[in-house]
């Protein structure tokens, strides 16, 4: 062998080593609606099987509300999966709007109701950013309709009416609200309010095209934002949605729940300088439409 020739090196080649799997996160439920304002957002890690969920004090997660049972509903650990299961409660544990008979298993994502208050499942590698993701949705999202809130209503109307004005485009707004929805909520209970309030926001999403924006305004009232819609175009869909209301049957458990809504349509004018301005001539004809009878448009 010459001074500038190398040996040949021989490599053993031994199977693939397996890419090393990401970490699991630990599972969890994150408050996305409540009654009780210091509990809106908050997390519980499962790391207890069961973790108990009730209005007694010997509960992980104590809850407040006559409609809570003292021990209500509890997550279980089985395998590498978690269960929920209703421990016998008077009012029910809900899993994605669905009566929970026994134990249902839970995937991620899904929304677990006990009284008033939402939980939403998280699992898997990426719990934490999905955390972090909920907690913004929850600054722009109601938790119990899933419409956008006040806030973004507002925030989008600013930008409609800017977008409106520079391409003289027209703009429309719808505000409604729930025909004596205090009387449904004392005849029939809270959690058959929360259920109407869910329902007329399913009716109200599979109306609407993409580019509308729907928002829970507060309590009781919704609002439209009806982008490049003429008052007619607005007065045409409240009196659709008007009546898909009138028409749905409301069924809750035993109740059959009559339900209303009443409506008022504005189109924007030189006169509205900020978004505030058409939602209050809005808003106050929405309240005409209640004075004038209820369950009607006025525009």
């Amino acid at each position: 062998m010459s001074d500038f020739e190398e040996p040949t090196r021989v490599t053993t080649v031994g199977p693939a080593k397996a890419e090393p799997t990401q970490p699991r996160g630990t599972d969890c439920i994150v408050v996305i609606y409540t009654k009780q304002p210091t509990l809106l957002g908050k997390r519980f890690p499962l790391e207890n099987s069961p973790t108990r969920i009730g209005r007694g004090a010997d509960n992980q997660i104590v809850l407040d509300g006559d409609s809570v049972s003292r021990r209500h509903a509890q997550f279980e650990r089985r395998d590498d999966y978690w269960l929920v299961v209703d421990v016998g409660s008077t009012n029910g544990t809900y899993c994605n709007d669905d009566q929970i008979q026994g134990e249902v298993r839970l995937r991620n994502g899904d929304r677990v109701k006990v009284g008033p208050t939402i939980f939403k499942f998280l699992s898997g590698a990426d719990v934490e950013s999905q955390y972090h993701e909920e907690i913004y949705r929850l600054t722009i999202m109601d938790g119990l309709t899933q419409a956008y809130n006040a806030r973004y209503l507002y925030e989008a109307l600013e930008r409609e009416i800017i977008r409106g004005r520079r391409h003289e485009r027209p703009l429309s707004v719808l505000m409604f609200d729930i025909d004596h929805f205090k009387r449904i909520n004392d005849v029939h209970g809270h959690l058959a309010g929360d259920f109407v309030l869910k329902e007329i926001a399913r009716i109200i999403q599979q109306r609407i095209r993409r580019d509308e924006i729907f928002a829970r305004y507060g309590g009781e009232e919704f609002a439209i934002i009806l982008p490049e819609t003429p008052l007619d175009g607005a007065i045409s869909l409240a009196e659709t949605l008007r009546q898909k209301v009138e028409e749905n049957v409301f069924s809750f458990q035993a109740d059959t729940i009559k339900v209303t809504i009443s409506v008022g349509a504005a189109q924007l004018t030189d006169n509205d300088k900020v978004a505030n301005d058409l939602i209050k001539r809005a808003d106050e004809l929405l309240y005409s439409a209640k004075r004038g009878g209820r369950n009607r448009v006025c525009y």
